[in-house]
């Protein structure tokens, strides 16, 4: 594959690429995916979302990991279609975290745009940088690494 996917890609077909469940996924569909170069997942935020109980009561404010979370989902869903792993049960690991950093608050009603794309991806190792978006504005961005491992080695 090396075209850009221009279909969306539905809950569905998420849940047989990562094995997120609720209540820890945190991508809804992704809008664009280019094979081994970059992807846009969707997060509609919503009240109703278990962390806004404690984060805050009065002011529900989606916490920064959980956005980062969503970027490294959304770059779990990028591999998994690229190797072409549906139904394979490949686990992919967060390896490292830099250049964090959160820029405006993400709440109840937001829609975030997590825009990944490929830094390098050979063999386990994927190193990504990540752009959460709400409304034109990058809200957090990072650069992170993970690690691809498939059934038989996990």
């Amino acid at each position: 594959m090396s075209e850009t996917t221009s279909s969306t890609i539905n809950i569905q077909e998420i849940k047989r690429l990562i094995p997120h469940r609720y209540p820890f996924l945190f991508v809804d569909k992704v809008k664009e995916l280019n094979p081994k170069i970059s992807a846009v997942g969707i997060k509609n935020v919503t009240n109703n979302e278990p962390h806004f109980q404690g984060h805050f009561p009065s002011q529900p404010i989606m916490p920064g990991v959980t956005i980062v979370e969503a970027m490294a989902q959304t770059a779990g869903i990028l591999v998994s279609k690229s190797l072409e792993l549906e139904d394979s049960g490949a686990l992919v690991y967060f390896l490292s975290i830099d250049n964090c950093k959160f820029r405006h608050l993400v709440g109840p009603g937001d829609v975030l745009e997590l825009h990944v794309k490929v830094i390098r991806g050979r063999g386990k190792i994927w190193k990504f940088h990540g752009d959460a978006i709400v409304d034109g504005r990058v809200v957090t961005e990072a650069d992170f690494a993970a690690m691809i491992i498939p059934p038989e080695e996990a």
